[in-house]
């Protein structure tokens, strides 16, 4: 599978290889993040590794500010960095982890809402993983062939 992209004028080759996914979506929300609110609805505590610690919410384990395009996955076998082009979701980035979020084959999509993140529900598809150090793809760049 390779990605040609000519936007600039000049092509780009990136070969990436297919792999069966397992996705599931989340946003910035208590319930997809596991968080909890005081009575203002403002995030207070975190729980799992930073149990009790302020929770900085929307911010992923990489440090980067998670927007769509933002994914999850288990860094042993996903670094950070690692590019995704997901069907009907589009090009991503490995920039975060999540705690559900184990092994080769699964993927936690970053949505702005919680009703988008529902509505993505969960999906088993063919996606394509292109090795870290990949040139940057432009987000209106075609999907793969």
């Amino acid at each position: 599978m390779f990605v040609r992209d000519g936007a600039d004028g000049n092509d780009v080759i990136v070969r990436g290889r297919l792999v069966t996914m397992t996705t599931t979506a989340y946003c910035h929300c208590g319930s997809c993040c596991n968080w909890k609110l005081n009575w203002k609805g403002q995030p207070v505590i975190a729980t799992g590794t930073h149990r009790g610690k302020p929770k900085a919410v929307g911010i992923t384990a990489s440090g980067a500010k998670a927007k769509p395009g933002t994914i999850a996955a288990d860094t042993r076998y996903y670094p950070m960095g690692t590019v995704f082009y997901i069907p009907g979701y589009g090009y991503g980035v490995v920039e975060d982890r999540g705690g559900a979020i184990k092994g080769r084959h699964r993927l936690d999509l970053y949505h702005n809402t919680h009703q988008q993140a529902r509505q993505w529900g969960r999906q088993k598809l063919q996606c394509v993983v292109f090795p870290p150090g990949t040139p940057r793809i432009p987000k209106n760049a075609p999907p793969p062939r």
